[in-house]
């Protein structure tokens, strides 16, 4: 191996380690996302991080992004190939479609958090191994539920105090008026043919609704001079739009309409959305989603009516910690990283009896530490408050002699002297 001039083995590129300080937020988002989404009836599915790739290749498109150019695959040893996965709204059907719970139940809702892998060029908060969390809606075409999910995001934003968001919304028609608009939209694009980036004068002839999604700066004012998708779609699409729209007004959430937005994945149909964040530049997307009505026929099962969403975790994390800088008064939490009790020991004779004592605390559900690396009594106070222990139990020859222990409240400075262990632990769940 050339290690060049690096003196230890990295990360490959676009993969980030996790340490317990930034894990804070991860949890608190986690946390909030698990609860708005069963409070909305959804429960959990957990698929395997890797798929048949021809699974992506039929939902997602063949003339994607994501397929010609991000997916991780691999041959297999039956000599098929897998990929790990780009997204996860394929593989909940795909479970939805081989444990055949259409015959079951047809109704399903679920949601799912996790790691999932695509070949980007790395940038703030969009890594080649990035997080989602996001909710499948199975088995209607109510344009009800294309609102609650967007809505059920904007619940999960609201609670981690996320100030600043825009949700973005579309409708992008469905296999009866895609094709007249899909021949209009070239038309007018191969106007603009020679100002396109090299990437979109190709997908004018191969998939051109993929132009609209560009984020090419000059892409995205050419799009600007295109007709609506709305002004093109079929009566079934505009009264489904026309709901959409007035569940927005019957339940106050805000909204902007944006003509020209399209999802860069082949499975969507009707309804398509995004809510969107100043704090990631030009790629402000933090969350998508939208109607996917077609897909689960298009892998193979009967036709079943679907939508939902996916938030990237890394660039919601950023637009979060981005308000709370902006709010000097929202600082995290991180009492959850400071033990109950550290214990410390006054020499090398009593780390056994504090290491008994430690175990015999943690039983009782308390956070218990000590040292492990030989320090001495007066460095091991030092270590107690940069961690910022709620208390110290200081032991001693003196203490083990007369069956004590001797507790410090490091907040007050108060001490107990105690032969009762029940008590100590008394005294310290009573100041959680």
């Amino acid at each position: 191996m050339d290690k060049g001039n690096d003196k230890y083995v990295k990360a490959p590129l676009g993969m980030k380690d996790i340490f317990p300080d930034e894990r804070l937020l991860w949890t608190e988002m986690e946390n909030a996302a698990r609860e708005e989404f069963e409070i909305a009836g959804y429960h959990e599915i957990r698929t395997p991080v890797f798929e048949d790739t021809r699974l992506f290749v039929r939902s997602i498109g063949e003339t994607t992004d994501i397929v010609e150019k991000e997916m991780y695959t691999f041959g297999d040893t039956a000599g098929s190939t897998i990929t790990l996965r780009p997204e996860n709204t394929a593989p909940v059907m795909r479970a939805y479609l081989e444990y055949e719970l259409f015959k079951t139940k047809k109704f399903r809702k679920f949601y799912y958090i996790g790691p999932m892998f695509r070949k980007e060029r790395p940038q703030a908060g969009r890594l080649r191994q990035f997080h989602q969390m996001g909710i499948e809606a199975i088995g209607s075409y109510d344009p009800l539920l294309d609102v609650e999910t967007i809505k059920v995001a904007t619940r999960v934003y609201d609670r981690l105090g996320l100030d600043g968001y825009v949700v973005k919304v579309n409708t992008i028609g469905c296999e009866k008026c895609r094709p007249g608009y899909r021949a209009i939209l070239k038309e007018e694009l191969l106007q603009y043919k020679d100002e396109l980036c090299e990437l979109c004068k190709a997908r004018i002839e191969r998939n051109v609704f993929r132009v609209l999604d560009c984020k090419n700066k000059k892409c995205k004012e050419i799009r600007q001079n295109v007709s609506n998708t709305e002004d093109h779609t079929c009566s079934d699409c505009r009264d489904h739009f026309k709901t959409v729209k007035g569940a927005f007004d019957d339940i106050n959430l805000e909204y902007t309409i944006d003509p020209h937005l399209v999802r860069g994945l082949d499975y969507y149909t009707k309804t398509v959305y995004e809510i969107t964040h100043p704090a990631m530049g030009a790629r402000d997307t933090i969350c998508a989603g939208g109607r996917y009505d077609n897909l689960i026929s298009d892998i193979g099962g009967p036709p079943t009516g679907a939508v939902g969403f996916a938030a990237g975790m890394e660039a919601s994390m950023i637009a979060v910690l981005k308000t709370r800088e902006n709010n000097k008064n929202s600082q995290p939490d991180t009492s959850s990283l400071s033990p109950d009790v550290y214990i410390v020991s006054i020499s090398a004779e009593t780390r056994n009896h504090c290491f008994k004592l430690l175990n015999e605390l943690r039983l009782s559900g308390l956070s218990v530490d000590m040292d492990y690396e030989s320090r001495t009594p007066k460095a091991q106070m030092k270590v107690a408050n940069k961690i910022n222990s709620r208390f110290t139990i200081i032991m001693g020859p003196d203490e083990i002699e007369k069956g004590v222990i001797k507790l410090k409240n490091m907040q007050t400075g108060d001490e107990t002297f105690s032969g009762d262990t029940d008590k100590i632990i008394q005294i310290v769940k009573g100041n959680k």
